[in-house]
C-alpha cells in the first residue's frame, strides 16, 4: 500500500523556520518524483516544489525561491522541505505527493495532475 506521510508543520512566527518531511512506504523509492504542494483556505492549490529521481532536477515557484528548499534522503525514503524566512502568506496545508519517474517535475513548472499519490497533509501556520 502506498503511503505518503508530512511531519514537521506547526505554528512559527514570521521569520523562522521549519523543516516538512515527507516519508514514503510502500513503492519503489527511487522511481517515484515526489513534489510538494500547499493550499490555504480560499485559495487553489500551488506548487511549492519538487525533486526528480535521482535528485538531479529540482523545481521551486518563484513564490518562495530563495527561501524554501527541497532535497531528499533515498536511505530514508524521505524528502524534505526547509522553509526559511516564513511569512504569513505561507501559512497553508503542506501536502507532498508522489509522481512517477520523469513526470511531473520540469525545470520551469511542476504539474499536479501527474502526481497519483498524497499524503494527508500537515498544517504550517505562520502567525506572530
Amino acid at each position: 500500500q502506498v503511503q505518503l506521510v508530512e511531519s514537521g508543520g506547526g505554528l512559527v512566527q514570521p521569520g523562522g523556520s521549519l523543516r516538512l518531511s515527507c516519508t514514503a512506504s510502500g513503492f519503489t523509492w527511487d522511481l517515484y518524483t515526489i513534489g510538494w504542494f500547499r493550499q490555504a483556505p480560499g485559495k487553489a492549490r500551488e506548487g511549492v516544489s519538487c525533486i526528480n529521481i535521482p535528485g538531479r532536477r529540482t523545481y521551486t515557484a518563484d513564490s518562495v525561491k530563495g527561501r524554501f528548499t527541497i532535497s531528499r534522503d533515498n536511505a530514508k525514503n524521505t524528502v524534505y522541505l526547509q522553509m526559511n524566512s516564513l511569512q504569513p502568506e505561507d501559512t497553508a496545508v503542506y501536502y507532498c505527493a508522489r509522481a512517477d519517474a520523469g513526470y511531473g517535475c520540469y525545470h520551469d513548472h511542476q504539474s499536479a495532475r501527474d502526481f497519483d499519490h498524497w499524503g494527508q497533509g500537515a498544517q504550517v501556520t505562520v502567525s506572530s
